[in-house]
């Protein structure tokens, strides 16, 4: 499956500037509103060290990372959601993304103009005019009055087809208690096997529906400041609430690997955000991999976790799916330190499993099948 992430905020909070460092795209970053007009869209390969370990083993001729593709959606303001500041257009965007990266502004800097408005947030070290618990509301105000007009627009339509098919009894309660729920100023995502119960309403679209995770740009100062982020974690949770320097980010593309540690270490942080974006994202969307080799190439594949080994053969080609067989499945720890696949095979430690096998983030995996 394809993963796609919306990076998504009001104006001048760093969003193409995080953009540009996640994807080295090299996107205008501009200090005035609506700088990003059409959405910037940046496929990036997944990093994965036991690839290259794989194509070692198997003599691959290469090695094909999952992808992960990043849209960097223009600023909403308030009023997106009736119109404004090109509202409709930049939310409509967000509808085709699987998850949201909310870029929350938690950095100072004079020459960058802050669109939301004055605000008081933490005045006693000097942040005046931030305020990310209003940024954070407005944003999802804005999604929510998106998705109570397609609500609105659905519901009178079903209410009366249900009068004549009372099968669609069951779609008009869901529908009103999603709406009871986005009215209130929750987001559906927050309100646990709603969506799962509501599976047949998928084609809404609800903005509010999609899984979030929180990225506060700070500086420097901040992302050192572990009782800030403890607060800023705690007006999120428990949505993920990841923090780092945009700017900071962009500066690493330029970098080697040694001097991109240092400067990681510097302020904090274990790894580059782009590796916590991703990871971030695979727990919020119940994602994993699964990895195949062999002479030709060494892959990673993305699946939902709970896939069976089938529907994991599908992935890469439906015939696969529909002439499944078995799958041949072997950890990756283990295929390492055997050396080999034969070697593995001869080790018993490559098992032969069949259709109701769930798969495992670590599995190596060759599929037998009828075409």
């Amino acid at each position: 499956m394809a993963l796609s992430i919306g990076i998504v905020g009001l104006p001048n909070v760093g969003k193409s500037t995080l953009f540009n460092a996640l994807t080295d795209a090299g996107v205008l970053a501009a200090n005035y509103p609506f700088a990003t007009i059409e959405p910037n869209t940046g496929i990036v390969p997944i990093p994965d060290g036991r690839l290259e370990v794989l194509a070692g083993i198997f003599g691959s001729e290469r090695v094909v990372p999952a992808t992960v593709t990043f849209v960097d959606i223009a600023g909403l303001v308030k009023g997106a959601g009736e119109g404004e500041g090109l509202g409709n257009q930049f939310l409509a965007n967000i509808r085709e993304a699987n998850a949201i990266c909310h870029v929350v502004r938690g950095f100072t800097a004079e020459s960058v103009a802050h669109v939301a408005g004055p605000g008081v947030w933490d005045s006693s070290s000097g942040n005046h005019g931030l305020d990310p618990r209003r940024d954070i509301e407005i944003i999802e105000t804005e999604l929510a009055i998106a998705d109570l007009q397609t609500i609105d627009k659905r519901l009178p339509r079903v209410e009366k087809e249900s009068t004549i098919d009372r099968s669609l009894l069951a779609q008009v309660d869901l529908m009103r208690e999603l709406r009871a729920v986005v009215a209130s100023g929750r987001m559906v995502s927050s309100v646990p096997g709603l969506m799962d119960a509501a599976d047949g309403l998928s084609d809404l679209q609800l903005l509010t529906a999609k899984p979030i995770i929180y990225v506060f740009n700070l500086d420097e100062a901040a992302l050192r400041d572990l009782p800030l982020r403890r607060q800023l974690a705690g007006l999120v949770a428990p949505a993920e609430a990841l923090f780092l320097d945009a700017q900071i980010e962009a500066e690493m593309g330029a970098l080697d690997e040694d001097d991109r540690r240092e400067l990681l270490a510097s302020v904090g942080q274990e790894e580059p955000g782009l590796h916590a974006v991703i990871r971030a994202a695979y727990r919020t969307l119940g994602l994993q991999s699964f990895l195949t080799a062999g002479d030709k190439e060494a892959r990673a594949w993305t699946i939902r976790s709970g896939t069976t080994a089938p529907e994991a053969a599908g992935v890469i080609h439906t015939d696969f799916q529909r002439g499944f067989i078995a799958a041949e499945v072997v950890g990756y720890e283990a295929l390492v330190e055997a050396g080999s696949w034969l070697t593995a095979r001869a080790r018993g430690l490559i098992r032969t499993e069949g259709k109701t096998y769930v798969m495992r983030p670590d599995d190596v995996v060759e599929f037998r099948f009828n075409l």
